[in-house]
């Protein structure tokens, strides 16, 4: 599909997402899932400015909701009713999906991504050689990059309203630690590190801790960087209290790379879990 017609394809969606009436063009949303789905367009990418929301096609998929009735979904003994229909074509994909994970059309799987039990919901994009470990999610519309490992238990979070909000990314050669939580917009960028039961929102105070006074950012890990989670007081009327932060102790070294060379390893001799 030629970039106008992308353009003429989003100006239908942008209609019909704008039209009181609920008058959805079914098509145009059922063509943008389609292209979703095949990762021809992503719902967030990256330029040389930064990354850049497609808002059109977060649209896309609340109008998919809209236009999908319910149905039944039968698996083996297992019964599902629900809107959205499930991913299919890995083998051609390239794609290892240990059951029971589950992923909803309209998410993009990159070839090399291994899914242990898991779930990725519809508008996610995961890059090539990505791990998704047991029972780790991966919610609507994050972005997640190559060769990350997203460890047992990790919930990425869903960012689909408002439609201009920046998903979940995760970039390039990121470890998510077991049980970490990276949610609202938050962006991970290239080779950090999550230590385990890391919590990162849009308003988690991040505090590097390297220098001689501590400096706070928020929803932005820096890339290379090695992350714990930590505590910060706070005062309240009842009290003083500690509060929940993730504190920034430094930069990938060689004996980090040591331990969070899992999916390296296992490419090296071939071998998938």
């Amino acid at each position: 599909m030629s970039v106008e017609t992308h353009a003429e394809l989003a100006a239908r969606v942008e209609a019909s997402f704008a039209a009181e009436d609920w008058d959805v063009d079914s098509a145009c949303v059922e063509d943008a899932i389609g292209l979703l789905d095949r990762g021809e367009v992503r719902v967030a990418e990256p330029t040389d400015g930064g990354w850049v929301v497609n808002e059109w096609a977060k649209k896309a998929v609340l109008l998919y909701f809209r236009v999908r009735g319910m149905e039944t979904i039968e698996s083996g003994p297992f019964e599902y009713h629900d809107k959205l229909p499930l991913k299919h074509g890995f083998v051609e994909a390239g794609v290892r999906v240990v059951p029971p994970a589950a992923v909803r059309y309209g998410a993009f799987l990159s070839p090399g991504v291994i899914l242990m039990p898991s779930y990725v919901n519809i508008g996610a994009w995961v890059g090539p050689g990505t791990m998704v470990d047991t029972w780790a999610t991966v919610g609507s519309c994050a972005q997640i990059g190559a060769n990350v490992h997203l460890s047992g238990g990790v919930g990425i979070g869903g960012v689909l309203e408002p439609p201009g909000a920046t998903p979940v990314i995760v970039e390039d050669g990121c470890f998510v630690g077991s049980r970490s939580i990276v949610v609202e917009g938050v962006i991970v960028e290239e080779e950090a590190v999550l230590g385990a039961n890391t919590v990162l929102t849009a308003s988690t105070p991040i505090v590097d801790v390297t220098g001689s006074e501590p400096v706070i950012t928020k929803g932005r890990v820096p890339a290379r960087s090695v992350v714990i989670p930590g505590t910060l007081p706070k005062e309240f009327p009842a009290g003083t209290f500690h509060v929940p932060c993730a504190l920034l102790i430094g930069q990938r070294k060689e004996s980090t790379d040591r331990k969070t060379s899992l999916n390296d390893v296992l490419r090296t001799f071939n071998v998938q879990v």
